[in-house]
C-alpha cells in the first residue's frame, strides 16, 4: 500500500525536474549544455578563506562538537559586519544565530515561529522555500500577485500588504521580503522599509527580510537593510549568507539576525535539531567577513560584465529584457511570439534547440509563467555562444 505523509503532500510537484531531467539526458548524449539555471556561483572562494578552512581543520579540537547558535567568533564577525555595511549594530548573543545556509534557517524559522492555521504573506511568483517552508510547518500561505506592468512595484506591494491585514478573517502573522530579489532582480528602497516597518508595527505583523543577494549590486547605492529603519527590530528578522558574496554556496553558512524574541525561538528550535557548521567552516567564514573584501567587490564586477554580456545578446537576438541592478538574475520576459507556450515550454525549446538551460518562471509561481529566470553563472565566453545559439533558435 502507498503510503501518503503529511508534510510532503503540501509540497506542489517539482517544476525544475523536468528541465533537469532533459538536461541531464543531453549530457549523457554529450551535448554542451550552457547551464543558466540554478543560481549557482562558479568562482572559486578566496584564498585565504580556503586557508583558515585548512589551518583551522588541522587542529584535533576543531572537529568536536560545534555549537547550533555558531560559534561566538563568527556572530562576532556578522556584527562587524552589520556595523560597516549598514551601521546597524547587533548584539551577537542574542540577536544573530548562525545556520547551514539561509535554507535550513529559513525552514526552521518558519517551524519555529508559527503553527498550522497560521497565514503569511508571500508575493507571486518568489524563491520557492519562501512559500513552501511555511506550507511545511503547517502554516497557510496567502500569495500577493506581483504586477510587473506598474511604475511602483514595492508601492502596489505595500498596498497589497494593507489590504490583506486589513480584510483577512484571520490577520496574517508575517510577512516575506526579498530584496535584491529572487528570482525577478527587484530592489526597494529605505523609504518602502520605513513604510512597511511603521504598519507591521502597528498591526503587530513580523517582518522576515531576506537578504542573500545585498552585495550583488551594480549602480552607486548598495541595497539597504531594513535594519537601518529605527524600530525595525521590534518586528522583523533577516536572513543572509555567505554563498554569493563569498562564493562560498557549497559550504551552507547563513545568518539570520534581528527580534531577540524570533531569534530566541529558532535558537530553541535549533538547540534540538543540530550541532552548528563544522567549526573550521565557520571560524573561515568569520575571517571571510573579518579579512580583506576585494574578493566580494571582484564577484560584483565579475556578474556586472556577465550581466553586460548578457544584455547585450538577448538585445541584438531581438529579446528585449529589463535590466537588472543587482541580483545575479535576469528575469526575462518570455518574447510575444513564444509566451502562448509558457515558461516550461520555452524553457524546454531552449534547451534542445539552442543547449541553453534557463529556469521556468512557473517554477517560481503561476504569475512567472511569462518570464524565465537567467542567472549569471556562465564565463562571458559561453555566455556569448549562449547568446549566438539563441539568436538562431529564435529567428528559426
Amino acid at each position: 500500500m502507498k503510503k501518503s505523509f503529511y508534510r510532503i503532500e503540501r509540497l506542489p510537484p517539482y517544476v525544475f525536474a523536468e528541465v533537469n531531467k532533459i538536461k541531464a539526458e543531453a549530457r549523457k548524449r554529450g551535448e554542451d549544455i550552457i547551464d543558466f539555471g540554478m543560481g549557482n556561483p562558479d568562482s572559486p572562494t578566496a584564498p585565504h578563506i580556503v586557508d583558515k578552512l585548512c589551518e583551522t581543520a588541522r587542529d584535533p579540537k576543531a572537529h568536536r562538537y560545534s555549537v547550533s547558535q555558531g560559534i561566538f567568533g563568527l556572530r562576532k564577525a556578522v556584527a562587524g559586519y552589520y556595523s560597516r555595511r549598514f551601521g546597524v549594530e547587533l548584539n551577537p548573543d542574542d540577536e544573530i544565530v548562525v545556520s547551514l545556509g539561509s535554507k535550513e534557517a529559513y525552514v526552521h524559522l518558519a517551524m519555529a515561529i508559527s503553527k498550522p492555521g497560521d497565514n503569511v504573506l508571500v508575493t507571486n511568483p518568489c524563491y520557492p522555500i519562501h512559500a513552501f517552508g511555511f506550507s511545511l510547518a503547517g502554516a497557510n500561505v496567502n500569495y500577493l500577485p506581483k504586477d510587473f506592468k506598474t511604475e511602483d512595484p514595492t508601492g502596489k506591494f505595500l498596498q497589497q500588504v494593507k489590504d490583506a491585514v486589513e480584510n483577512s478573517a484571520q490577520k496574517p502573522m508575517a510577512v516575506v521580503v526579498n530584496y535584491p530579489c529572487n528570482p525577478t532582480a527587484e530592489t526597494c528602497t529605505l523609504d518602502f522599509y520605513q513604510e512597511l516597518v511603521d504598519y507591521c508595527l502597528k498591526k503587530d505583523v513580523i517582518i522576515i527580510s531576506d537578504l542573500a543577494y545585498c552585495d550583488i549590486y551594480f549602480g552607486s547605492e548598495p541595497p539597504p537593510s531594513i535594519f537601518q529603519i529605527k524600530g525595525a527590530k521590534d518586528i522583523a528578522v533577516e536572513l543572509t549568507s555567505a554563498s554569493k558574496s563569498y562564493s562560498m554556496a557549497g559550504w551552507r553558512v547563513g545568518f539570520t539576525v534581528g527580534n531577540k524574541d524570533v531569534i530566541y525561538a529558532l535558537k530553541r528550535l535549533k538547540s534540538y535539531l543540530d550541532y552548528g557548521a563544522f567549526t573550521p567552516i565557520q571560524v573561515a567564514t568569520a575571517a571571510a567577513l573579518n579579512g580583506p573584501q576585494d574578493c566580494v567587490e571582484e564577484n560584483r564586477q565579475r556578474y556586472k560584465s556577465r550581466r553586460d554580456v548578457l544584455i547585450q545578446g538577448l538585445h541584438e537576438a531581438g529579446w528585449d529584457v529589463k535590466i537588472p541592478e543587482a541580483s545575479m538574475f535576469i528575469w526575462a520576459e518570455i518574447p510575444e511570439k513564444f509566451k502562448s507556450m509558457g515558461s516550461l515550454e520555452f524553457s524546454k525549446l531552449l534547451l534542445t534547440k539552442a543547449q541553453v538551460a534557463v529556469s521556468p518562471g512557473i517554477g517560481f509561481g503561476e504569475n512567472g509563467n511569462d518570464y524565465v529566470r537567467i542567472a549569471m553563472i556562465e564565463n562571458k565566453h559561453r555566455t556569448r555562444q549562449a547568446m549566438r545559439n539563441i539568436k538562431q533558435t529564435l529567428k528559426k
